[in-house]
């Protein structure tokens, strides 16, 4: 009986490397980029010339030799990791390339990466007189309608004497504004705490409102103007889902719309067929579009059971170039997707006759 026997090529190992993982154990991010020089010999009949070296994120080379090394010569890869922002293990590759028959090599590095010590330009780097902060503004993040939401924002004050939060306060009334501490010691924390009542506001999607307020130092340095941010939402309470088959149910007929190329300064339409798949009434809020060159209506807002409505849409290309895309967002009482989102996309080019 004949038994058939193969046998494989193994891979041509014509650049030796001394080492081809390294290991640079705990490096402190202070201390900068971190290098470490790979170094081979050609142990093949011919020269051999490296042709690339790709670096995988985070890692870069510094330099190989360019030059094709000859048999019996030595060459090097320099391989260099930056660890700025980089806290903790990292694990990456150098993949080299070359015109010989070897198969590709790859070379490794590792370790560990000790973030430095975060200081107070780092926690709080935007200066207003003697207080420091981390933004101009204040982000409350979602809101909902059925209750008010609290939040603190940290706040330091960087001068050698006490600093004080004067009780009078600019903005609206649905933004309440304390102080923990009202009076903070010299180089303290304190908090600035923000209670945002989105029920007053009546409306629904990205709010942004100015506050101003006010401190015990002099002249214009007291004065302290900051915006606040919230995503304003309507609260559904959970429901048995007996409850929710009844409930009304938007669909859409399609979510994405691509104009293709189109001429700037042009204004082009389309529609979007927005119907109430649900048991009961279906309302649409509020209709959204995340630029004012976007332009969407509705003929009603209210719709019965089964029944649709046309969403028409306008894109207003003046001034626009390149690549555009823009975003309406739909909100309606469907309890279980109340906030929904339709694009449309086009390529703005010049007209031919330009």
């Amino acid at each position: 009986m004949f038994v058939a026997t193969y046998t494989f090529a193994q891979p041509v190992e014509v650049l030796k490397f001394v080492e081809q993982n390294h290991d640079f154990g705990l490096i402190k991010e202070v201390d900068g980029p971190a290098e470490v020089q790979f170094d081979f010999t050609n142990t093949g009949q011919v020269p051999v010339k490296i042709t690339n070296v790709r670096a995988s994120c985070g890692c870069t080379t510094s330099g190989w030799t360019r030059e094709p090394v000859m048999p019996g010569a030595k060459g090097f890869i320099k391989a260099v990791y930056n660890p700025r922002n980089r806290p903790g293990p990292f694990h990456k590759t150098l993949t080299v390339s070359t015109d010989s028959k070897q198969s590709t090599i790859v070379l490794r590095i590792q370790g560990k990466v000790e973030p430095k010590p975060r200081t107070i330009e780092d926690d709080f780097p935007t200066v207003m007189g003697a207080l420091r902060v981390k933004y101009r503004a204040f982000n409350m993040g979602r809101v909902y309608d059925n209750k008010p939401a609290t939040k603190e924002f940290e706040v330091y004050n960087q001068s050698d004497k006490p600093l004080s939060f004067r009780p009078e306060i600019e903005g609206p009334k649905y933004v309440l504004i304390a102080f923990n501490p009202q009076k903070i010691g010299p180089k303290q924390r304190g908090k600035v705490v923000i209670t945002y009542d989105g029920k007053p506001r009546n409306d629904l999607g990205f709010m942004s409102d100015n506050i101003v307020l006010y401190t015990d130092e002099e002249g214009d340095a007291a004065r302290k103007t900051f915006s606040v941010y919230a995503d304003l939402n309507e609260y559904f309470a959970p429901m048995t889902a007996d409850a929710a088959a009844l409930a009304p149910r938007l669909l859409i007929s399609e979510k994405v719309h691509n104009f293709g190329a189109v001429d700037q300064g042009s204004t082009v339409e389309t529609s979007f067929i927005l119907k109430n798949d649900g048991k009961s009434s279906l309302n649409i809020r509020k209709l959204h579009a995340s630029c004012g060159c976007t332009v969407a209506s509705l003929a009603k807002e209210d719709l019965a059971p089964g029944e649709q409505v046309e969403m028409k849409i306008a894109f207003n290309t003046t001034g626009r170039r390149g690549n555009q895309q823009k975003s309406i967002t739909i909100y309606s009482n469907d309890p279980v997707t109340p906030v929904q989102r339709v694009t449309v996309k086009a390529a703005v080019q010049l007209p031919k006759n330009n």
